[in-house]
């Protein structure tokens, strides 16, 4: 697999990006390591379940989630999405591979402040041996949208 179709259709009408291939990895931190990226510009998605439906949170891969600050910032019930829904909502993705552009399948997404200074960013492609490298004020972009917040801390 590379680029997931949904994800490669999103980015194709809106930004220029880059295609980086690498070795395949397990993690988001391992994926930075390998192609030699700041963690914290490699974006990483966590799902969440909330109010009987999905939504994103995106934050940097050397980040860790606070999800009770996400919920007072949110006011909802918050909790994580399991694999399998996961796997429901992320249909042409790898199982752990997800793309932090929550928008193109549809989910409301959070972006923690922390990633927005970025001058480049990376995402995941979809599968563990695809990353993506994105202006940082094309993703703040596609983007624009997301409610923004504090929700985690580096490592």
């Amino acid at each position: 697999m590379t680029v997931s179709p949904t994800l490669q259709k999103y980015l194709d009408q809106s930004v220029t990006y880059d295609v980086i291939p690498h070795t395949p990895t397990m993690s988001s931190n391992r994926t930075a390591e390998a192609c030699h990226v700041p963690g914290e510009s490699l974006a990483k998605a966590v799902v969440l379940r909330r109010d009987g439906g999905y939504m994103m949170a995106v934050l940097p891969a050397s980040h860790h989630l606070h999800l009770s600050a996400l919920k007072s910032q949110l006011g909802h019930k918050v909790d994580l999405a399991s694999e399998d829904e996961i796997e429901k909502l992320f249909e042409d993705c790898e199982r752990g591979a997800i793309p932090p552009l929550g928008e193109c399948y549809g989910l409301d997404v959070i972006v923690d402040n922390s990633i927005d200074a970025r001058r480049e960013i990376y995402l995941e492609g979809g599968d563990h041996a695809t990353l993506i490298r994105i202006d940082g004020e094309q993703f703040a972009r596609l983007t624009a949208k997301a409610w923004r917040g504090h929700f985690s801390t580096h490592d």
